[in-house]
């Protein structure tokens, strides 16, 4: 769970966070911050940069990113890390972990562990 002032930033898609879920932090008493690293069709995000300089965060902040299997996150937290953000920090498993060799997931990850996660309403 992201604690002590660090802010969790999850880079997955708009389509994953609704048929998937997101992390709920509201225990923490903060919120999650939602910013794509990849767009529809895999582009990245032009303005992953800038959206992330607006959610506010400080310089020294830790960055805590998470993506569906801990992949796209990597290279968010190299981003912010060039941005002079951070310490940025990935989640190595992600939301749901990699696929197994059958392709599914939910094996590893955020949700596996049982860290506090909902549906959006």
């Amino acid at each position: 769970m992201v604690r002590d002032g660090a802010v969790l930033v999850d880079v997955r898609t708009v389509m994953e966070w609704e048929q998937i879920g997101v992390p709920d932090t509201s225990e923490l008493g903060t919120e999650t911050h939602f910013i794509e690293w990849v767009r529809a069709g895999g582009v990245l995000n032009p303005d992953f940069r800038s959206e992330l300089e607006n959610i506010g965060i400080e310089p020294g902040t830790p960055i805590v990113f998470l993506c569906r299997s801990g992949q796209r996150s990597q290279g968010a937290a190299a981003t912010a890390t060039e941005m002079g953000l951070g310490p940025a920090y990935n989640i190595l498993e992600g939301f749901e972990g990699a696929a197994d060799a059958s392709g599914r997931r939910e094996h590893e990850g955020w949700k596996v562990h049982g860290l506090p996660w909902q549906l959006p309403s």
